[in-house]
């Protein structure tokens, strides 16, 4: 996952017109919106063009300076070519439903409105673990991050065996659950 900074370098290098911006955000999220495009009756050119289509509506809002953006960039492409492919296939009448039926099955604004908790959610996740200090951080990153067993972990931080990492883990996670809730009902 990105972080915001790298997601707003990215966008800020769009807004330049910065060719290595443009080819990490191609990169990084065409491959999803081919992949949808194609289980929904299209091919790999109609997913250019969609992706293309997208790019731009991000470059003039980006551009216009007054765009925020709410949840992952990966999240905010997908959502904005989901919908402009549902209403070419409706143009083609490969796709049925009136665009108030579209709205009903693509909410848009709902998918958003999770992905952007989740979003925040994860923000306050990485402000914790950045609270929690060291050891705590390195060990519990270590466990979910680099998947370390309880022997390495022990080796690593110099415990005496697995069963005291692991209780250092318990306690470090008791640490942390403390300081994110405290965090998450501070945020109001």
């Amino acid at each position: 996952m990105k972080t915001i900074e790298q997601e707003t370098l990215l966008l800020k290098g769009l807004a330049a017109n910065d060719t290595e911006a443009i080819e990490t955000i191609y990169r990084d999220n065409f491959s999803a919106i081919k992949g949808y495009i194609i289980k929904n009756n299209g091919y790999t050119d109609d997913a250019l063009d969609v992706f293309q289509e997208a790019m731009i509506v991000l470059f003039e809002k980006v551009k216009s300076g007054s765009f925020t953006l709410s949840c992952q960039l990966q999240t905010y492409l997908y959502s904005i070519c989901r919908r402009l492919w549902l209403k070419k296939l409706q143009k083609q009448n490969r796709f049925n439903p009136s665009l108030e039926t579209i709205e009903e099955i693509v909410p848009v604004e709902d998918d958003l409105e999770f992905h952007e908790k989740k979003n925040n959610d994860f923000l306050f996740m990485e402000s914790a673990l950045a609270k929690i200090g060291e050891p705590c951080k390195s060990l519990l990153e270590a466990f979910y991050l680099e998947k370390k067993t309880m022997p390495e972990i022990a080796e690593a931080f110099g415990y005496t065996n697995a069963d005291n990492a692991k209780t250092q883990k318990y306690k470090c996670l008791v640490r942390l659950k403390k300081i994110f809730f405290a965090q998450y009902k501070n945020k109001d």
